[in-house]
């Protein structure tokens, strides 16, 4: 079959590849549509032999288990790898059913940014009437967790006023263009970007808040003086967080794509392309000349 290989680093190119089989407890999907996560760019910056990328993806079920959706479903999954592919496969339980009403474009950009934005704010536990900031808020993380916070005072960091005028017409309450100039105290930090962002949106912090570390997209290590908590959020805490911490993900897929059917969170579609395009793709991805989601489709003459 036909998949999407690196080539070197931050490269990738066609290739032929062995079919996929799947095991007793797996479902096998034709896949119609798959997204790209930032994420994903940089893993594809390291020699990792034998890895083929893909997480979030979305097509039909041909062929699956004695409790897994009939062949034919349309589906939506999250895989740990290989899904920029003709065919992937992939646990029954890491896959949720899709209407008609859900297009396989909006249902691709769910399941990675989806699942970390709905987890994100199980974690945070009750947000109404709380003071949030969100760092690193232009992805698709900030966008779903913006539109499904219902009741948060949101503050957003993006990087523009472009990327945050979507986030206002989410729910969020004020946009900041760097984190040292949101205004707190917060109740809450959802925290992403690393390096000196960290250190700085702690700061931000009321006593006794909440600071969840969710990610690093800066690339940079942040560096912590614990003697600022004297001098800020006395009795402040930091949590670290990791989407892929349930042992299934279909419940929550099934979840998002409830959500979406019912016109209560939106994907934003920001590049959708045939998959013959993927470097391209890549390479505005990187550039941050995508604002939104980037899908790239198997499938022309399907939804």
């Amino acid at each position: 079959m036909q998949a999407v290989v690196p080539v070197g680093p931050g490269k990738v190119s066609f290739a032929e590849v062995d079919d996929v089989s799947a095991g007793p407890d797996e479902v096998m999907i034709e896949v119609a549509a798959f997204s790209v996560n930032r994420g994903e760019t940089f893993q594809l910056e390291t020699d990792r032999p034998g890895w083929r990328p893909g997480k979030d993806v979305a097509g039909r079920v041909i062929r699956t288990t004695a409790d897994g959706p009939a062949v034919g479903t349309r589906v939506v999954a999250h895989l740990p790898h290989s899904g920029w592919a003709e065919r992937a496969v992939v646990r029954a339980q890491q896959v949720a059913v899709l209407p008609d009403t859900v297009s396989f474009e909006q249902a691709a950009a769910l399941p990675l940014a989806g699942l970390t934005a709905l987890r994100l704010l199980r974690t945070a536990g009750s947000v109404i009437g709380r003071r949030i900031l969100l760092t690193g808020a232009s992805g698709g993380v900030g966008h779903y967790f913006t539109e499904m916070a219902v009741g948060a005072e949101i503050t957003a960091v993006v990087s523009s006023p472009e990327r945050g005028a979507r986030l206002l017409e989410l729910g969020a309450e004020t946009l900041a263009y760097d984190v040292s100039d949101a205004r707190g105290p917060f109740d809450l930090v959802l925290e992403s970007v690393g390096g000196r962002s960290l250190p700085v949106a702690l700061s931000k912090l009321r006593a006794g808040g909440t600071l969840i570390w969710f990610g690093q997209a800066s690339r940079e290590a942040p560096r912590i003086d614990f003697f600022d908590f004297f001098a800020g959020p006395e009795a402040a805490s930091i949590k670290h967080f990791h989407y892929d911490s349930e042992p299934a993900d279909g419940p929550d897929l099934a979840t998002l794509v409830r959500l979406v059917a019912t016109s209560r969170l939106h994907p934003e579609l920001g590049r959708i392309a045939d998959w013959s395009e993927t470097a391209v793709v890549l390479d505005e991805l990187r550039d941050r000349r995508i604002r939104g989601n980037a899908v790239l489709t198997t499938r022309k003459d399907e939804r």
